[in-house]
């Protein structure tokens, strides 16, 4: 490499040594003049000098992320399918070209909605070391000058903008909003997924050109090439094939741990969130559930389970079973009203079914109250294609929702009155912050629209 001056003693950029002509592509005038312009750190490619950087390194973040991002986007992709978008109901509601593929979000098994969405956040968390090591290690590329040589390394920069910048946004947002912190200014469901599309794109065109890359690093490092090594042992990976775009340094310093101690460092900072993230999903390990933006205990005896929207936020009083009456509609017979002694003095059922946020936490409680099945025939439709349910909050987003005919037909859908532990214990009426007088409970529904403090129910026939 020739320079104009050395960094950091005249202060003057670098100028690297132009490649052969044979690494440009049309036109190489404009790639070969972009090069010759002098450039500062971090442009240069004596900035990184770690000698771990490397192919290897590379593709065994790359493997990790290959496994464990498409489970994050499969699952995020069902979340917003068991929002109900086929009822308007799934944020944003109007995506265009980018609608899924619409089906009745099953009841069945009743943990499905804890299992997606608990997997989506809790992975989320978890891969995120790798992610920020991935990066990390591919630094060099994303500062190398000219910052293309070619068309088709253009069409590649773009695919890496669009997975770079996606992911960083997906994970930044959705952290945020685990958090509950709205900071950013903007509606959190819309930006995620859109967000989502365009890191979606990023990452299959960004598979498509580098999958090749990746097999072939893997099979000539091998791991008991690079993992065995102490840190004594420890050089640089051989220079790879994409000239002024290389991962290796050029002018590496002296290592200062091993590539087995990075990727232990590295998986083990995954493991460490993983645990603070777990007790949100497992409640045996509520204890560990120290990333848990609102604590870890949330009422007494069997209300102690998570609140995302209290009833003081919902503008509900403490006074709202004085005189509280549920309005059941949709058959010929005009408005039935139940107060909340005729629902307690109907058959009640008792279902042990687990409530899950979209936000990854959830809990197994056990429920007590009507069928919505029995409701809808008391309504006088027996067998209803949806159910309007309406709650007393007057205003929010999720102060009313539609359920699916399988939902309202299902024998464990409840309009919950009461609420216990899975331990077998007495039961308790429910909370105020937990839907008092009556809440909705649905298997497998996200857990907005088990809508509380429920004043009408509105049953639907073809």
């Amino acid at each position: 490499m020739t320079t104009t001056g050395a960094p950091g003693r005249s202060g003057a950029p670098e100028t690297p040594a132009p490649p052969p002509e044979s690494a440009y592509g049309f036109p190489r005038a404009l790639w070969r003049g972009l090069g010759r312009i002098p450039v500062p750190p971090p442009l240069t490619p004596r900035t990184w000098r770690s000698p771990l950087r490397g192919p290897w390194l590379t593709s065994v973040f790359g493997v990790v992320l290959l496994v464990g991002l498409p489970s994050v986007i499969l699952t995020g992709l069902l979340s917003y399918i068991a929002y109900g978008p086929q009822f308007g109901q799934a944020i944003p509601a109007d995506v265009g070209y980018l609608r899924l593929p619409l089906f009745d979000w099953p009841t069945s098994p009743s943990w499905l909605y804890r299992l997606t969405q608990g997997l989506h956040v809790g992975l989320g968390f978890v891969l995120v070391p790798v992610v920020l090591a991935k990066l990390w290690s591919v630094v060099p590329k994303l500062f190398a000058w000219p910052p293309v040589r070619s068309i088709a390394q253009l069409l590649e920069r773009i695919s890496l903008l669009a997975l770079v910048g996606g992911i960083l946004f997906e994970l930044v947002t959705g952290i945020m909003n685990v958090q509950y912190d709205y900071s950013f200014g903007f509606d959190f469901y819309t930006a995620h997924y859109w967000g989502a599309w365009v890191f979606i794109g990023g990452f299959v065109a960004h598979v498509a050109i580098k999958l090749p890359t990746m097999v072939r690093s893997l099979r000539t490092g091998g791991p008991g090439r690079w993992l065995h090594d102490t840190v004594e042992d420890t050089v640089p990976e051989p220079p790879d094939d994409e000239p002024g775009h290389s991962l290796v340094a050029t002018s590496p310093s002296p290592p200062t741990m091993s590539r087995r101690t990075l990727i232990g460092t590295v998986a083990g900072g995954s493991a460490l969130v993983g645990v603070l993230t777990i007790g949100t999903t497992v409640d045996a390990l509520r204890p560990l559930a120290l990333l848990s933006p609102r604590g870890r205990s949330y009422g007494t005896g069997p209300n102690d389970f998570q609140v995302n929207r209290t009833a003081f936020a919902a503008g509900i009083g403490p006074g709202v079973g004085d005189g509280y009456a549920l309005v059941l509609r949709g058959g010929a017979g005009g408005e039935v009203r139940l107060d909340r002694a005729a629902l307690a003095g109907m058959p009640q059922h008792t279902a042990t079914l687990p409530i899950a946020c979209v936000e990854g936490w959830s809990q197994m409680r056990t429920w007590s109250g009507v069928r919505l099945r029995d409701l809808a025939a008391l309504a006088g439709v027996p067998a209803p294609v949806n159910a309007f349910v309406q709650s007393l909050e007057r205003a929010g987003p999720f102060a009313r929702t539609t359920l699916q005919a399988n939902q309202v037909l299902d024998p464990d859908s409840l309009l919950a009155l009461r609420v216990g532990d899975t331990d077998g214990g007495p039961m308790a009426d429910l909370s105020l912050d937990h839907g008092f007088p009556a809440r909705v409970i649905v298997p497998a529904l996200p857990g907005v629209h088990n809508t509380k403090w429920v004043g009408a129910i509105d049953f639907r026939s073809a």
